[in-house]
């Protein structure tokens, strides 16, 4: 089958998802063109994806306690694709992916996508800490490797069929309903020390824009959707997690799930 370009899609507010993404695209290796849509930024999301059949289109996102983000869901609802060749993929931070892989896949397919391949990986929990470790430094070589290769066999599985209409359908795990809420806890978890300059950087890197750019003490919880990116940006490591529901969430996560977890793929 013959693709003429790659479109690559990602949610990555502290970059994880991102760097796996580009892993995969690397080894995908079409020699066609390739658009990266990164919509981690809310003036990202006012674009629309319209893709045919003839593209391959790369979907990659964050678990949010086992689901699909609900703002990430409700972008996803306003593809367009005619019986596009798609790849989900879910990066989850060392716990579980739970049912995300599945709705991620329902989703798309909703939208005229026809899934061809799925995979989970790995990435360092939003939660994680110096004091909360959980999946530190990853996607680490190991997974960028799994990633070239997870790509690769993408790839060879394209070359191996003539139309779209030969690719049969996958399962994947996951449970239909869903469980669990896709919304975020309404807490105000975040501690602003006198280290802070008011650089601003915390407010650009907010996916919600959830920050005040006049002053970095000022985050809208309504708005907010725990992705911890202003903490682990800040430059001068002037925001940490105050004691209360998101620390001890940490706390567990990080005490509970130690054991290194793999990528999975199903092609």
């Amino acid at each position: 089958m013959k693709i003429k370009s790659l479109k690559l899609v990602c949610f990555s507010p502290t970059r994880t998802t991102n760097v796996i993404i580009q892993g995969i695209a690397r080894g995908i290796n079409q020699s066609t063109t390739m658009e990266i849509l990164d919509i981690t930024k809310p003036d990202a999301r006012k674009q629309q994806l319209q893709t045919s059949e003839n593209e391959l289109l790369v979907v990659a996102v964050p678990v949010y306690v086992g689901r699909v983000p609900t703002l990430v869901n409700e972008w996803l609802n306003t593809i367009e694709a005619h019986n596009t060749p798609t790849v989900c993929v879910v990066v989850y931070g060392n716990r579980d992916y739970d049912d995300a892989l599945l709705e991620l896949k329902g989703i798309l397919k909703k939208r005229g996508c026809i899934p061809i391949a799925c995979a989970a990986f790995i990435g360092e929990h939003s939660f994680s800490s110096s004091e909360t470790p959980i999946a530190v430094a990853r996607p680490d070589a190991s997974d960028l490797n799994h990633a070239e290769f997870f790509g690769r066999k993408i790839n060879e599985k394209i070359l191996s069929i003539s139309s779209i209409d030969q690719i049969s359908d996958m399962n994947v795990p996951g449970n239909y309903p869903y469980r669990g809420e896709t919304k975020t806890w309404i807490v105000d978890f975040i501690a602003v020390s006198d280290q802070c300059t008011q650089c601003g950087v915390c407010a650009e890197e907010c996916p919600v824009g959830a920050i005040d750019f006049e002053n970095s003490s000022v985050i809208d919880t309504e708005k907010c959707i725990l992705c911890c990116a202003c903490i682990k940006r800040c430059p001068q490591n002037a925001k940490t997690m105050k004691p209360g529901l998101v620390k001890d969430a940490a706390i567990r996560v990080s005490e509970k799930f130690k054991e290194r977890k793999e990528p999975v793929f199903f092609l």
